[in-house]
C-alpha cells in the first residue's frame, strides 16, 4: 500500500480515476512517444470513461498526460487547447472494449516521421492504473515501478543477451518482474522488466545495441 492508496494523488479535476487515472495512462504513451514531434493521437473510450469522459476532464486529462504534464498540472485544463497550439490533431471515439475494466482507454499516436504505435490501459481507482497492451502485445505494469519496455524480434537468445547485461554490468539493479509478450514465434515481442530502482542512463542505449532489438524504452516511475 503507498500513499495514493490513503488519500488518493495530489490532482487537478474532480476524479482521480477519470483525471488522474487518465494522466497517468497519458503519461505512458508520453514515455513511448519519447519526445518525438507527435501529429495525431486517436483515444478510444470505453466503459464510463466513455460516458463521462467530457464532465470529468478525462479527454483533457489524457491529452495533458500524452503530452508530458502530470496530474496536478494546471495546464490540465486547457490541455486540448494546447494540443491544437502545438499542431497536434486528436479525435476520440467510444466503443465498447470487451472484457475491459470499466475506465478504459486505448490511446493510437501517430508520429511525424511515419511511426505509429498504441497504448491501452485501466485506471483502476486511486490514480492507479494498470497498462494491459501495447502494440497490441498484452503487457501488465502499473507503473508504480521504473519499467523498461524492450520491443524485439522474437529469436533466441535476445532475452538471455539482454539479462545477462544487466546482470554483469548492472550488478545493483534488482529486477523484480519480468513478462514477455510476441504475436507469433519469431515476429515482434515485447519484453516488460520492472526493476526496484532508477536504471542508469546509459542502459537503454546498451539495450537497443543487442541484436533483433528494435527499442528500449524507460517508464520512469510515474
Amino acid at each position: 500500500m503507498n500513499i495514493f492508496d490513503i488519500i488518493g494523488p495530489v490532482m487537478i479535476g474532480p476524479s482521480s480515476s477519470h483525471t488522474a487515472g487518465a494522466v497517468r495512462l497519458g503519461r505512458v504513451a508520453n514515455k513511448l512517444i519519447d519526445n518525438r514531434p507527435l501529429k495525431r493521437v486517436e483515444i478510444t473510450l470505453s466503459g464510463s470513461f466513455a460516458q463521462t469522459y467530457k464532465g470529468h476532464g478525462t479527454d483533457r486529462a489524457l491529452m495533458a498526460g500524452i503530452m508530458g504534464y502530470h496530474s496536478y498540472s494546471p495546464e490540465i485544463r486547457d490541455a486540448l487547447d494546447i494540443a491544437r497550439s502545438r499542431g497536434i490533431d486528436y479525435a476520440f471515439s467510444k466503443e465498447n472494449i470487451k472484457g475491459a475494466h470499466p475506465n478504459t482507454a486505448r490511446i493510437r499516436y501517430y508520429i511525424a516521421d511515419g511511426a505509429e504505435g498504441t497504448v491501452e490501459g485501466a485506471s483502476v481507482g486511486g490514480g492507479n492504473i494498470l497498462v494491459s497492451r501495447i502494440d497490441g502485445m498484452e503487457v501488465r505494469f502499473t507503473g508504480e515501478n521504473h519499467t523498461i519496455i524492450v520491443m524485439h524480434r522474437d529469436k533466441p537468445g535476445v532475452i538471455a543477451s539482454v539479462t545477462q547485461m544487466m546482470h554483469f554490468e548492472y550488478a545493483d539493479l534488482n529486477i523484480s518482474s519480468f513478462s514477455l509478450s510476441r504475436e507469433a514465434k519469431g515476429g515482434n515481442a515485447i519484453m516488460t522488466i520492472e526493476v526496484d530502482s532508477q536504471p542508469p542512463e546509459d542502459l537503454m542505449a546498451k539495450i537497443r545495441k543487442i541484436g533483433h532489438v528494435t527499442n528500449a524504452i524507460l517508464v520512469r516511475r510515474l
